[in-house]
């Protein structure tokens, strides 16, 4: 059974970047863009090969969600009419995807929505760790003056 709403899956694929919230053992905020992709149970992003400031694996939010699994994405419209304003917030547990056949399916629809990653050595899931955020609980706001 999928955890997303018709409106809320529509509203997360129609959408290209979420900020993803993490904190490590210590509670302090973290909070970064990820490119996502869905199937009908759970959320996934890739530590990709883009420049970065550390080794992919090395990456704070993944350390973060080796201290603590819990996770939120928040994903938005912003508009300066308000009354077009819209958000899907998705909070969940998150964990490393350590199957093979788990992490090339992942890899797939994270290639379908990002033509990017075609041509990023991504299949090492040693280097390029891919986090499933399971959803514990998905919300979708609008203002009630939007369409």
């Amino acid at each position: 059974m999928a955890v997303w709403s018709e409106d809320a899956r529509r509203f997360l694929e129609a959408h290209r970047v979420g900020h993803l919230a993490t904190a490590g053992a210590d509670g302090a905020p973290h909070v970064v863009p990820v490119c996502y992709a869905l199937d009908d149970r759970a959320l996934y992003f890739i530590a990709d090969a883009k420049p970065k400031r550390r080794a992919p694996r090395a990456l704070k939010r993944l350390e973060n969600l080796r201290e603590n699994p819990r996770a939120a994405l928040v994903v938005d419209d912003y508009d300066e009419d308000w009354s077009r304003l819209a958000w899907v917030l998705v909070r969940g547990t998150a964990s490393f995807v350590v199957d093979p056949t788990v992490h090339a399916a992942a890899l797939r629809l994270l290639r379908t929505r990002y033509a990017q990653y075609e041509a990023m050595a991504l299949d090492d899931s040693m280097r390029h760790p891919v986090v499933r955020i399971d959803p514990v609980r998905v919300v979708m706001w609008r203002s009630l003056r939007g369409t």
